[in-house]
């Protein structure tokens, strides 16, 4: 990522070294796995091969499991760079899957693509209102989109405050949960804006990026998408089984 954006996000990090290398994965919990083992041979495989390819970087361990997983999900190295990370994003993260909060989404996909044996192991709900019928008839009624008033309805059910906030397709998803944080004082335990798209997308983020009430993890620019929002959160939830030292951005 260019150093003027870097500094701009207020993200310039210090350079790689050899102290940070990614360790390897943690061990699978007997809760959570779903994988064979065949199946966890190529995904270690893969795994390796982002890492030799990648080369070195300047993210902490736990942000490489993230962004690692966002390279295994769309084989685009792009992601090593372009994906920035609140400092405290993986620390809150972390804390969040811990307590059981819930996940709210902007799309029916992300909440199909997650793991229901791994949600269930931390007692985590997932919640979207995309195709609510209120929700339908509300932007319908205002002019808006449906993202719009399914943040609003999350907001009017006590879903926002402390929850883990997860945007990968709609801009104006991500632009009235901003809003909202202004005008109803809640404060997300982290959001994962990684809206993908021509309008609105790179703005949104950025703004998100500049706000100061809640960790946020995004993709910098158009790319994005809900298949990387579910990368981003099963490598949260792989985290969330390592060892406390992985727990902080650095």
């Amino acid at each position: 990522m260019p150093l003027i954006l870097r500094m701009a996000f207020g993200l310039h990090r210090q350079p790689f070294t050899s102290e940070r290398q990614m360790p390897t994965p943690p061990p699978p919990c007997a809760v959570t796995e779903q994988l064979t083992p065949a199946g966890r041979c190529i995904e270690h495989r893969s795994f390796a091969i982002i890492d030799a390819e990648a080369g070195p970087h300047d993210y902490s361990a736990a942000q490489w499991a993230v962004v690692r997983r966002l390279i295994h999900s769309s084989a685009d190295f792009a992601f090593n760079g372009l994906t920035q990370f609140h400092p405290q994003a993986i620390e809150h993260g972390l804390r969040a899957i811990r307590a059981g909060r819930p996940i709210i989404t902007d799309v029916a996909i992300i909440q199909a693509g997650l793991s229901s044996p791994r949600l269930a192991h931390f007692g985590l709900t997932v919640h979207q209102f995309i195709h609510d019928p209120e929700v339908i008839a509300q932007a319908r009624q205002h002019h808006t989109t449906r993202a719009v008033q399914a943040m609003r309805k999350a907001q009017r059910l006590g879903l926002l405050h402390q929850s883990i906030l997860a945007i990968g397709n709609a801009p104006t998803a991500l632009d009235e949960l901003l809003r909202l944080q202004q005008s109803h004082a809640i404060q997300p335990a982290l959001i994962i804006g990684m809206p993908v798209g021509f309008v609105g997308a790179a703005e949104s983020k950025a703004a998100l990026a500049q706000q100061t009430h809640s960790p946020w993890i995004i993709t910098c620019g158009r790319k994005g998408g809900s298949t990387l929002v579910i990368a981003a959160i099963h490598a949260l939830l792989s985290l969330a089984h390592a060892p406390q030292p992985h727990d902080t951005g650095r």
